[in-house]
């Protein structure tokens, strides 16, 4: 394990602000695990339908292109 001088100085940082950073983390550290985490529905959602017009227009391409070089 580093101390947090040698983390400082790996980054370049000063130990002083490592030091805040340590000790921040370890007072909200909970709060990372309080809440459930994971995909989100409406942005699955939205996802999806962006999903389905990229595979519309790509459609649409390759049905150019057929069309292009059957002629």
């Amino acid at each position: 394990m580093k101390t947090i001088s040698e983390i400082a100085q790996t980054y370049g940082v000063h130990p002083v602000l490592v030091g805040q950073w340590k000790k921040e983390i370890l007072e909200r550290a909970g709060a990372l695990f309080e809440t459930k985490r994971g995909p989100k529905p409406a942005e699955d959602k939205s996802g999806e339908d962006r999903l389905y017009g990229e595979i519309g227009r790509l459609k649409m391409e390759v049905d150019w292109l057929k069309k292009k070089l059957g002629e």
